[in-house]
C-alpha cells in the first residue's frame, strides 16, 4: 500500500497540536492519499470479506464492477488510516461516538490514488463532560480521475484546551 504520508509513529510520547478548539466550521483538510495493491486488496477481502468479486478477476469481470475491486469496508479503513496519520495522531482525539452515514458512490480498484478530504460541519460542547467538545465532519474520498468513491459523516469527541465548568441543568428557568 503506496502512501503519501509521514511514516507512522510508534513512540507513546504524543504532541498535541489540535484541540476542539482550533476546530472551526467550514475547514476543509487535505488528509493525504493512498493507492491499495492487488495483493492488498485481495488479502483484505480473503479476511473481512470474501465475496468473489473482490477475490477472484473472472468473477470480477462477470459483476456490476467489471473487474477485481476493492470492499468498501477496505476503503473505509484506508479511509481511518489517512485520518489518523495525518490528522488524529496530531490532535486530542478521545473516539468517535459513530458515524450518520457511509456511502460507496463507485469502485475503487487496485492501483487506484485515492485522497482523503475532510470538512468540519458543525461542533459543539459535550454538555456531560465540559472537558470534551464534539466535532460533525464530512470526509470524501476521490480517485486518481476526480471521481468521489466514498461519502462518510459522523461525530468525532475532541479534548478541549480549555474546559468550561459545568453547567447547572437542574434548575428550570420559570
Amino acid at each position: 500500500m503506496l502512501m503519501n504520508t509521514p511514516p507512522h509513529s510508534t513512540s507513546s510520547a504524543k504532541t498535541i497540536l489540535y484541540y476542539w478548539e482550533d476546530m472551526a466550521v467550514g475547514d476543509v483538510r487535505d488528509l493525504g492519499s493512498i493507492t491499495p495493491s492487488r495483493a492488498e486488496t485481495i488479502a483484505f477481502a480473503e479476511q473481512f470479506d470474501p465475496q468473489p468479486f473482490h477475490l477472484d478477476d473472472d468473477a470480477a469481470k462477470a459483476s456490476v464492477f467489471g473487474a477485481l475491486s476493492a470492499s468498501g469496508w477496505h476503503t473505509c479503513s484506508m479511509a481511518m488510516r489517512l485520518m489518523v496519520t495525518n490528522f488524529l495522531q496530531q490532535s486530542s482525539s478521545l473516539g468517535s461516538p459513530g458515524l450518520e452515514g457511509i456511502k460507496w458512490l463507485k469502485p475503487v480498484f487496485p492501483g487506484d490514488t485515492l485522497r482523503l478530504t475532510s470538512t468540519v460541519l458543525e461542533k459543539r460542547p459535550m454538555r456531560s463532560r465540559p472537558t470534551v467538545g464534539l466535532v460533525r465532519t464530512q470526509w470524501s474520498m476521490f480517485n486518481q480521475h476526480g471521481d468521489q468513491v466514498l461519502h462518510m459523516e459522523g461525530w468525532g469527541m475532541f479534548g478541549r484546551r480549555q474546559p468550561q465548568p459545568p453547567t447547572d441543568t437542574s434548575a428550570s428557568a420559570g
